[in-house]
């Protein structure tokens, strides 16, 4: 998603010279082309992410258009304030790019999971949320930030759903995607983890159980529509995300059912409880030990059901 991502900013950057994008000193090699041949519009902030965002913000409010760039919980958590304070309260156009979503850097333990980011960030005014499944979509979603001015959050994650471009598809803020039609439970999930969604339908379906699927890249603006549906078509929802069930997708689904009197068969939230993630390990591995792989939401499903 990474590199999708770089390479829709630097097309967007050869035509608009106000575009600059600031890194954390990270993406070395990564950014190397980007940096090279736009290096009127790259800067390194060094290991100093709070002084990256203070940065991107003055200049966006000098003109630019400005993106910050390193692994999730330095973006977010570390420049809280500076994201708060000094980009949404002056609304600001700087849209924070974190690479490594949820437990994508699971080996390097719990300092580099990103899995508190999408609650906190969600509730910060004026902020637009949002995290891809594919490399397309992470493509169709940076180009439509890039032309909507205003703060932004892109979360990416290392993986990815599996799920190619159909024919006219096409991901937009605030939408959700349907990938897949079903009548007894519907599962959404935000991010890459949609993998194992998938997998859980698969499975659900061998023993007859018809599973919905709908994708949400964009927690704010959220698609509240497609939510209701699934709750007054299908049996239950379950929520998925790579993410603490405490504000994220969970939270955004049942305040949505409940402010619009939905109420489904069964609610239920898969990720990762109110807990540290103490475990080290790749995210497959990771997904597994804390009952977010494809096994563990088809058992949740039939329990449910």
């Amino acid at each position: 998603m990474r590199d999708a991502f770089i390479a829709t900013l630097t097309e967007h950057a050869r035509k608009n010279p106000r575009i600059a994008l600031i890194t954390g000193d990270l993406g070395f090699g990564v950014l190397t082309k980007y940096a090279e041949e736009l290096p009127g519009q790259y800067v390194n902030a060094g290991v100093a992410e709070q002084n990256m965002t203070a940065i991107a913000a003055g200049m966006a409010l000098s003109g630019w258009q400005t993106y910050t760039y390193s692994i999730a919980n330095f973006t977010t958590l570390r420049c809280l304030e500076q994201i708060r304070n000094d980009v949404c309260y002056h609304d600001a156009d700087v849209t924070v790019v974190s690479v490594g979503g949820g437990f994508s850097y699971g080996q390097l333990g719990m300092s580099h999971f990103a899995t508190e980011d999408l609650a906190i960030l969600r509730a910060i005014p004026n902020i637009r949320v949002v995290a891809p499944s594919e490399e397309w979509e992470t493509q169709d979603l940076a180009a439509e930030l890039a032309a909507t001015p205003g703060p932004a959050y892109l979360r990416l994650d290392k993986g990815r759903g599996g799920i190619a471009r159909r024919e006219g598809e096409v991901a937009r803020l605030g939408k959700a995607r349907l990938v897949r039609e079903g009548s007894d439970v519907t599962l959404v999930s935000i991010g890459a983890i949609l993998k194992e969604c998938i997998g859980a339908a698969a499975e659900l379906e061998k023993s007859g159980i018809s599973t919905r699927i709908l994708s949400i890249s964009s927690l704010k603006p959220f698609d509240e529509q497609s939510v209701l549906d699934a709750a007054r078509e299908t049996g239950g929802i379950i929520t998925v995300e790579e993410h603490s069930v405490i504000g994220g997708l969970g939270g955004t689904v049942a305040e949505t059912l409940l402010e619009n009197g939905a109420q489904p068969g069964f609610f239920r939230r898969v990720g990762l409880k109110d807990q540290y993630p103490t475990v080290v390990g790749d995210q497959d591995y990771l997904r597994k030990a804390y009952g977010m792989d494809a096994a563990s939401i088809a058992a949740i499903a039939r329990a449910a059901l």
